[in-house]
Order: C-alpha cells, then structure tokens, then sequence
C-alpha cells in the first residue's frame, strides 16, 4: 500500500471514529450477560469484586476483535461445528452462573457468603476466579465472532492494514466499555448495603439467576 492510500485510509478511519464510538455505547448501554454479572457481582461483593468480573470481559471481547482482524471469527462465524460449539458452551457457562445464583438464593438465609461464593475484598484466587468468569463469558460467546464480523468491518478502510485498524477498534471499544462499567458497578455497590440486606439479597440473587438462565437458554436456542 502506497503512502497515498495509507494517508486515505487514515483519514477514512478518523471520519468513521464518532459513528464507530456512538455504537459502542448503545451496545455497551444494552442488557446482556455481561451487564447481569457485573450488577450482580458489584451488588453483593461491592466494586473491588467486581473489577475482575469487568476486566475479564473486556479481556475476551478484545481477543475477539483480534480474532476477527486475523480472520479466526469469520471462520467461526462460517463453520457450523465450531458455532456450536461455542453456542453449547456459551450455553453451560451461563446456565452454571444462572444455577449457582439460584441455589444461593435458596439456601443462603442472607447472613453472609455461603459455599461457591466469596466474600467481598481483595484476594488472588477471588480475584482470579472473578476474572476467569468474565473471560469464559464473554469468549464462550457465539455472537461475540458473529457481531466482530459484522460490525467492525463498517469501520476498517478499504485500503488500511485490516489487523492492525482492528486491533485499535478494538482497543477503543474496550476502554469506553470498561469506563461505563466500572461505572455502573461503582453506582450499584453504593447501595452495596441495601442490596446485601437478607431479604432484598435472596431476591437479587433469584432475579439475576432467573436472568442468567435465561440467557444461557436464549443462547442454546438462537440460531444464527
């Protein structure tokens, strides 16, 4: 590519920025798995739990959009195997999330964290746990390779470095992701202690295990 269509592509890509940023906050703002886990963790564990959570998706939404700018999620995208694949496990992960969050609500009279759960503070293993969680979230998400695939080439000129324009696209999406996140988990864990009372925790805990069930059941379900 000559140093002509380099400075196009440039330009083209630096033009498309407001629409690209404008998008990523309607679908950042709208509910989803993502949204759940993070209320649900910044809600009964406060912010510094759920910072992992946060973290751990943003870390797999960018391997997607690496993934895309490499080809992988188109392929995925394109194979029937591996979409279901990650539509079973995408399925398992929330479905398991959504079941725990039930069984806490059942047996947890409210009076602090019961078995498969950690209380709030920092901690490796916690922390770690609440990263993974994010992560498998987010990577064990069919639509995840679909959206890339769709979305981001809107926003790659023609003539630029695909990978490279990708990776930047990427970057962006994230950071004004995890602001709006943390933020959002900054706000919920204010009324942290409202939120940890026992009656209104058993409900938290029915209503966003309900969610999350039926998510991983949406996910099973939907097609393409």
């Amino acid at each position: 590519m000559g140093e002509g269509s380099a400075s196009i592509a440039r330009v083209d890509l630096l033009v498309s920025l407001p629409a690209f940023l404008l998008a990523v906050l309607l679908i950042s703002a709208s509910p989803g798995p993502a949204m759940a886990l993070i209320f649900r963790r910044a809600a009964l564990r406060g912010l510094r739990s759920a910072v992992p959570t946060v973290l751990g998706l943003e870390a797999g939404l960018y391997l997607w959009a690496l993934f895309a700018g490499a080809g992988f999620a188109a392929l995925v995208a394109a194979s029937e195997v591996a979409y279901l694949v990650l539509r079973v496990v995408g399925a398992a992960v929330l479905l398991f999330l959504g079941i725990r969050a039930l069984r806490t609500a059942w047996r947890d009279p409210g009076h602090g964290p019961t078995a498969g759960e950690e209380p709030a503070g920092p901690g490796g293993p916690r922390w770690a746990t609440s990263f993974v969680e994010g992560l498998l979230v987010q990577l064990a998400n069919p639509k995840a390779a679909v959206f890339m695939i769709a979305f981001y080439p809107q926003f790659v000129p023609a003539d630029g470095p695909v990978f490279a324009t990708t990776a930047l696209l990427g970057l962006l999406q994230i950071t004004v992701e995890t602001v709006l996140y943390l933020g959002l988990a900054a706000g919920v864990a204010r009324s942290g202690a409202w939120f940890r009372r026992p009656r209104i925790r058993r409900r938290l805990e029915a209503v966003s295990g309900t969610v999350l069930l039926g998510l991983g059941l949406r996910v099973a379900a939907d097609g393409r």
